[in-house]
């Protein structure tokens, strides 16, 4: 079974809305689908789509093969990603003080 990862369809006419699909080539634009791994909205600014980078990596591994579009809207959320987590910094470690023993109170004399 050829699969594809493309764009389905939703939202009213004139304000559109895409759910990412794993979908059998065969298949409608807005028919039957395998899974959704992710949204994208076009008319939103700046950031506008989530995706699941481990599932779409999952079946490009199967053999799946994204569209055009759907290939920019990954590289732009991998991109997203990586900026978006700092480089892991390492730090000196500082010797903590050690706490002395102190000695228990003595008790007042009665």
């Amino acid at each position: 079974m050829a699969v594809s990862i493309r764009l389905r369809r939703e939202g009213t006419k004139n304000s559109p809305y895409y759910k990412v699909v794993v979908a059998d080539r065969r298949s409608p634009r807005d028919g039957k689908f395998i899974e959704i791994i992710g949204a994208y909205d076009p008319k939103k600014p700046g950031h506008n789509s989530t995706l699941k980078i481990d599932r779409i990596e999952y079946w490009i591994s199967k053999g799946a093969q994204p569209s055009d579009t759907v290939r920019s809207l990954i590289k732009q959320n991998k991109k997203a990603t990586t900026t978006a987590q700092p480089s892991p910094r390492v730090e000196a470690e500082s010797p903590q003080p050690t706490q002395e023993e102190s000695s228990p109170p003595s008790e007042p004399a009665g």
